[in-house]
């Protein structure tokens, strides 16, 4: 059997057939979405290309950097930083950063990442170590700010745009964290004790007042029945005076029945208060009950006159009134004398 070798022709067109596909093929880029490269001619940048497909010339220019434009999330990682009051914090950070320069990110740094990183490090200890510890724990917004800020700032000449810097986690020692808690608890319990203090002081200030406002009213109660009082004897020493001028004028016009009327209702008032003293239940003593009777009589006789005068018709010689008539004997009454005394002059003299 005859075998037919290629003819050299057949060669040579296989091998430009495949050159010219290793051609094509170098030529040819295809640029994904969010994606940009860089193109160096004999190790030069000369442009950039976009998403989207693109020719190059063969062997003469390659890609260089291979970029992504979208944002990407960097770690920092954790770091033992001194406070301004000497305290050891320990600080771990996040950093969120967007390339904006494709040329820029690619040929201004090296190790892009690297650097963002060290420079998050860096400045996250230049900023915890310029506060107190009391403000680092409490102002993570204000270091967020501080620490994009300067990042933002320093990492701009790479074609980068950092967007965001947070703080992940901040860590005091442990015995550091037992003195908070207890300084914490020191802190709640005063002002238990304060809001504690505030309640009696109100409690004893309203209690002030209470009492004040009772004594204020007790006060003007005593007051006003003192006034009663004092107006009660004012009118009782005007009735009592009253009585008095009375009386004198029915003793000074000759009638001495008045007189043992005042006398009868003493000698009573005084038999009352022996009665009812509380010191004795038995009283004994030199009182004869005629006496007492004729005293109420010598009242009564002044009833009945006084009764009598405002009826009696007027005497025939200058309307002068008639005497008074005696007793049932038809005898004249002497004129202190009363029934029952048998000669006595009065109430108070000792019986026979």
């Amino acid at each position: 059997m005859e075998v037919y070798a290629p003819s050299a022709f057949l060669t040579f067109v296989i091998a430009i057939v495949v050159f010219a596909a290793i051609v094509i093929w170098s030529g040819v880029k295809q640029v994904p979405q969010a994606s940009e490269w860089t193109v160096e001619r004999f190790g030069r940048y000369t442009r950039t290309l976009r998403p989207g497909l693109h020719l190059i010339v063969p062997f003469v220019d390659r890609v260089g950097f291979r970029l992504s434009l979208r944002e990407t999330v960097l770690d920092v990682p954790a770091q033992d930083v001194i406070s301004l009051d000497n305290a050891t914090i320990t600080a771990d950070a996040v950093a969120f950063y967007q390339v904006v320069d494709a040329p820029a990110a690619a040929y201004e740094v090296r190790d892009l990442e690297r650097a963002i990183t060290n420079l998050s490090m860096t400045n996250i200890r230049s900023v915890i170590g310029s506060m107190s510890l009391d403000d680092v724990l409490s102002k993570r917004d204000d270091i967020n700010d501080r620490l994009l800020r300067v990042i933002d700032n320093a990492t701009n000449p790479w074609g980068v745009k950092v967007t965001r810097v947070e703080i992940k986690d901040l860590a005091p020692p442990q015995d550091l964290v037992a003195a908070m808690a207890q300084q914490m608890k020191a802190e709640r319990e005063k002002r238990a004790e304060i809001l504690s203090a505030e309640g009696s002081k109100q409690a004893a200030i309203l209690r002030a007042e209470g009492q004040k406002q009772a004594a204020i009213l007790e006060a003007e109660g005593r007051r006003e029945a003192a006034y009663r009082d004092a107006e009660a004897r004012e009118r009782e020493a005007l009735a009592e005076a009253k009585a008095t001028e009375s009386v004198s004028a029915a003793i000074a016009a000759g009638d001495l029945n008045a007189v043992n009327y005042f006398v009868a209702q003493s000698y009573v008032g005084a038999i009352e208060k022996l009665a009812s003293a509380p010191n004795q239940r038995v009283i004994l003593f030199p009182v004869e009950a005629t006496n007492v009777i004729g005293s109420l009589g010598g009242i009564a006789e002044l009833a009945r006159e006084v009764f009598r005068g405002h009826d009696k018709p007027t005497g025939p010689a200058g309307g002068a009134p008639a005497p008074a008539s005696g007793g049932g004997d038809g005898s004249p009454r002497s004129g202190g004398s009363l029934p029952g005394t048998a000669g006595v002059s009065g109430p108070w003299a000792p019986s026979s």
